[in-house]
């Protein structure tokens, strides 16, 4: 069994990179070997590890023909790290049309190893982000419950829908749950209503509350569980994690 799952969303500010730190070691904590791809400029979930930025990122694994290279984390945990020189790789990819699944390409020789393999992509919906759809098999979408936020579901909605009609059939939006959630504010209420709308049954029960401890866990250089396990932000990452692992009979190949 493995899955390859993109988490993205195109608004910044939602949560994504805190996310696919604490799935990753949710899962881990569940006993599955999980490889983290840090495809977003930013290196946000690099240096959530305490990790400088590297030369190995994904276009360098392509470019260089040498293949991915991952960095052991912990038990159960690699990561291939990011770069800001990923912004110059994705002009070069305007312009380099040899492969257009290079990053499914590159997943295979190492796919074996791992139940899960999480791609952090970047805040935008831009030739990185696309290209992580086309080597998916799910796309996972952390979502604010704010107006503005729920605006572009269209959006991200018509680009998998592209993706799985040209280039990988097998992709699905899998999966939305909610970030930043206060039960107690009308608006919240409102805004996942619209968002049950679109997704239906796709939306996760579990919502993530907010919770200092999920901002505090980075600067430790650790996931939240291993931060605080006793916090409202491990509790809520923890149901998230059991609710994509009740999919594995569904997604798991």
């Amino acid at each position: 069994m493995n899955r390859v799952i993109s988490i993205s969303n195109h608004k910044g500010g939602v949560g994504k990179t805190t996310s696919v730190v604490n799935i990753g070691a949710g899962l881990a904590n569940h006993g599955r070997k999980v490889l983290l791809i840090d495809l977003d400029p930013q290196a946000n979930l690099t240096i959530s590890y305490g990790l400088a930025e590297s030369e190995k990122h994904i276009y360098d694994a392509y470019s260089s023909g040498n293949g991915l290279e991952p960095v052991s984390i912990r038990d159960n945990i690699d990561l291939i790290p990011a770069s800001y020189n990923l912004t110059a790789a994705e002009m070069k990819l305007k312009t380099d049309v040899k492969e257009e699944n290079y990053i499914s390409t590159l997943i295979q020789p190492i796919k074996e190893k791992y139940d899960y393999v999480l791609i952090d992509c970047p805040p935008s919906l831009g030739l990185l982000t696309l290209k992580a759809f086309a080597a998916s098999d799910e796309v996972i979408i952390p979502i604010q419950p704010h107006f503005l936020a729920v605006k572009g579901l269209a959006k991200i909605i018509e680009v998998v829908n592209e993706i799985k009609a040209t280039v990988n059939k097998k992709v699905e939006i899998s999966a939305v749950f909610v970030t930043m959630f206060d039960r107690r504010r009308i608006l919240h209420q409102d805004v996942l209503d619209t968002i049950i709308m679109y997704f239906d049954d796709r939306v996760l029960r579990a919502k993530i509350r907010n919770n200092i401890a999920l901002a505090e866990a980075p600067t430790a250089g650790q996931d939240i569980f291993e931060y605080d396990s006793t916090c409202n932000g491990a509790y809520d990452y923890g149901r998230i994690v059991q609710e994509i692992i009740d999919m594995e009979a569904k997604f798991g190949n």
